[in-house]
């Protein structure tokens, strides 16, 4: 796996290459970036699809111990990717993280030229509904995070509401959820880096203020929320909606938050659709 070194640290990313637009397409916690494998799959033939790893407890080499691994120090970090691997006019797509109001809001724009948010942390829900804040409650502890995702070993133990049971309607493969989770199971370095982030979040009114410079983004953006989302409540696709003054929303039916995993085939047409359309924006 190609990899970059960042102010932060090294962040690891898969890149399937070609002259297609390029695509960027980011994660939440404790996942990396084979949440789109199936997304990149239908989309790879027609785009450049580039998916780095964020140091948000699934990544395998931990930062460096003094790195800002706030909600805004990571929004940073995708920007200096984007800046280092010299990508422009991106596309950047996410889902289950919400950093798409702190990179607006922070003013680094300047390399992406559409949005594609799909049901994530938006508006004050940071940490995002009951498996955010049973992870705020972890890392608040000593041994927290250990003993938390620990107990994710037990595969009983993933589809609880409290853990990943919420996040989606489907069992993500076990395989893959191992993976995820190693890197936080192995490393007090990287249970330190995740520990950062979560107890990072910022005053309410602050969250609130970065939403609302979302209607500074006049590129072209796609909101694609699941309409039975437990985690990331529906209501807020339909305000960022309507914040973003250039955008589209789409209801995906039959899906959690996880929507890379639960409908990816059904994600992947309207995000190619939607960037079909927007080429020449």
């Amino acid at each position: 796996m190609p990899e970059v070194e960042l102010s932060a640290g090294t962040i690891e990313y898969e890149d399937t290459g070609g002259n297609g637009p390029v695509l960027v397409l980011l994660h939440g916690v404790a996942m990396d970036g084979s949440l789109w494998r199936n997304v990149v799959a239908d989309l790879r033939a027609d785009f450049r699809c580039v998916v780095p790893t964020l140091p948000l407890g699934g990544h395998r080499k931990p930062m460096k111990p003094d790195a800002d691994l706030s909600i805004l120090g990571v929004a940073r970090l995708v920007a200096e990717f984007l800046e280092r691997l010299d990508l422009r006019d991106v596309a950047l797509a996410m889902n289950d993280w919400g950093g798409a109001q702190a990179l607006v809001a922070d003013g680094r724009t300047d390399r992406i030229g559409r949005l594609i948010i799909t049901s994530c942390e938006a508006f004050d829900n940071f940490p995002p509904g009951l498996p955010g804040g049973n992870l705020v409650l972890a890392a608040k502890m000593p041994g927290g995070l250990s003993a938390a995702f620990t107990l994710l070993k037990l595969k009983s133990m993933r589809r609880m509401p409290l853990t990943w049971g919420w996040m989606s309607k489907r069992p993500v493969d076990h395989a893959v959820m191992d993976n995820w989770f190693r890197p936080v199971w192995d490393s007090p370095e990287v249970r330190r880096d995740l520990r950062k982030y979560i107890l990072s979040v910022p005053p309410k009114s602050e969250l609130l203020d970065w939403a609302e410079k979302l209607r500074g983004f006049d590129g072209p953006a796609l909101v694609a929320w699941a309409e039975e989302d437990k985690v990331m409540p529906p209501e807020h696709g339909r305000r960022l909606a309507e914040l973003l003054p250039n955008s589209r929303h789409v209801a995906i039916a039959d899906s959690y938050t996880l929507i890379p995993e639960d409908q990816p085939t059904e994600l992947a047409k309207h995000m190619g659709e939607f960037l079909a359309e927007t080429a020449n924006a």
